[in-house]
Formats: C-alpha cells, structure tokens, sequence
C-alpha cells in the first residue's frame, strides 16, 4: 500500500499537477486585488481591441481587404485572436527564460523536484489575458454572425478544432523560442516575432502577402493552420497555394506534431544548459 501511495508518477502527470498548483498560487495572490485585477483585464482587453478598430477604420475608406469583407477579415482576426491569447495566458511567461538564463535564476528551477518547463511556463501566471481571449471571441462571433457562411457539419466541426489546434501551434512556437534563450540568452524579441508577430500577420488575408512569406507560414512555421486554412474552408474560399480543402482538417495533426518538436527542442535546449556559476 505504500508503494502505491509514494510510486512516482509519470513526468507529464506530475508536470500537469505541479503547474496546476504554481498557477493556483498566482490566482490567490491576483484575486487578493480584485478591483486591480478587473482594472488590468479590462486594459488589456482595450489595448488588444485597438487592432480591430484599426481595421475598422480600414474598412470605412474600401470595400475589401485582398478580396476580404470586413466580417470575413473579422472571422481571421477573431480565430487567430483567440487561439493566441490562450496560448498566451498558459505559455506567456516563456519570453521571461532569457532573463532567468542570464542572471542564473534558472538554477533554482533546477534543483525542484518539478519539470523545469511547468515552472517556467506558469511563473506569474496573468490571468488579466482573459481580456485578450474576451475580445477574440467577440469578433469571431461577430465574424460568423455576419459573414455568408453556408453551413455544412463539417464545417461546424473544424471551429472549435481550429481553436484548440491553433493554441497548441502557438504554444509549441512559445515553448520553441524558449528552448532557443538557453543559447541565445536574450532572444526573446526574435521569440515575439513569431508569436506576437505571427498573430498580427494571421490577422489579414494571405492575398495580401508575398507567396514566398505564405509559403514559409505554411511549410516551415506552420502558423497558417492556426486561421487561414480552416477558415478559407469554412467561407468556401479557395485555399492557398492551391492546396485542396482536406488541408483544413489537418490543424490537430500540425498541433500533435509541433508540440513533440517543441517537446525535443526544449529537452535539448535544456540539455545545452550551463549555469553562470551565481
């Protein structure tokens, strides 16, 4: 019987559970201040509403974006917008590695019996990102209220595929730039320009881009499966690239995989490791 109570538990359990229990702690310390926390999330949610003014302001001067209505652009914006501000409310806190890297405070993630990568990703865990999620959804469902959609079952299956799916690639570039700080040490810009920056290009159309930067989203850092490809399917647009319409079922495929890259990618950054000796 004591065997069983004291067995080890498998490295992802215990991942799991040790980073349930850090997020616990900084969703006690945020809810001690609750009016500042209502007063952060709101800023947040307005701060990240600006870039849709943005393109609402676009849209009073044209008609269309690249061939886009506002409320399909809304359905890409919203789409893209959600998926990254859940993989910025539980992965966030990556970018902070570089810094914990240069002045050896990663050391003391080390010597925990807890996987070093639940430690970093739940370190001051923010829970005023919920205004990011708010705002996304809201123009989503903006987006599918108003845009000519002709629903089929398929379709209703691959949204909440494409949300899920689409957090899992964001957090998987999140945990790769991480992996990249044990080398570089302060690299986390080059870490937003994929993440924050990838947001921001997944925004609008891929009609307004170059081939060669659509095929690089798609190909190499597959964040065109986060919005453009499942979501030129549900408005029955051609897909880029010319690639046929079952390429937008595939965002859970492209998630499973990028997530055991980033998995290999970090256990070697962490690997290549070596303390500052403070």
């Amino acid at each position: 019987m004591a065997e069983e109570v004291f067995a080890p538990r498998p490295r992802l359990v215990e991942g799991v559970r040790a980073y349930g229990l850090i997020v616990s702690m900084w969703l006690r310390s945020t809810m001690a201040y609750r009016a500042s926390f209502l007063m952060t999330a709101f800023g947040n949610f307005t701060a990240t509403a600006f870039d849709f003014v943005t393109i609402m302001l676009m849209f009073a001067h044209v008609d269309a974006l690249g061939g886009y209505t506002l409320p399909e652009i809304a359905l890409l914006y919203g789409a893209s917008g959600t998926a990254f501000g859940l993989a910025d409310l539980l992965m966030g806190s990556m970018d902070r590695l570089g810094r914990r890297v240069r002045d050896g405070t990663l050391d003391t993630l080390l010597v925990r019996p807890v996987p070093v990568l639940a430690q970093v990703a739940a370190d001051r865990f923010a829970l005023r990102r919920l205004g990011r999620i708010t705002q996304g959804l809201l123009v989503l469902g903006y987006g599918l209220v108003a845009a000519d959609i002709d629903w089929t079952l398929a379709k209703a299956v691959v949204l909440p595929l494409m949300l899920l799916s689409g957090s899992v690639i964001f957090g998987a570039v999140f945990v790769a730039g991480g992996a990249f700080q044990f080398i570089a040490q302060d690299a986390s810009q080059v870490q937003n320009s994929f993440t924050y920056g990838g947001n921001t290009l997944l925004q609008y159309p891929p009609t307004i881009f170059a081939k060669d930067l659509v095929r690089g989203v798609t190909f190499v850092v597959p964040l065109a499966f986060v919005n453009w490809l499942p979501v030129l399917y549900v408005l029955g647009r051609e897909l880029p690239l010319g690639l046929p319409d079952g390429v937008a079922f595939l965002p859970p495929v492209v998630a499973a995989g990028g997530a055991a890259g980033a998995g290999l990618v970090w256990r070697a950054g962490l690997r290549a490791y070596r303390s500052t000796g403070s």
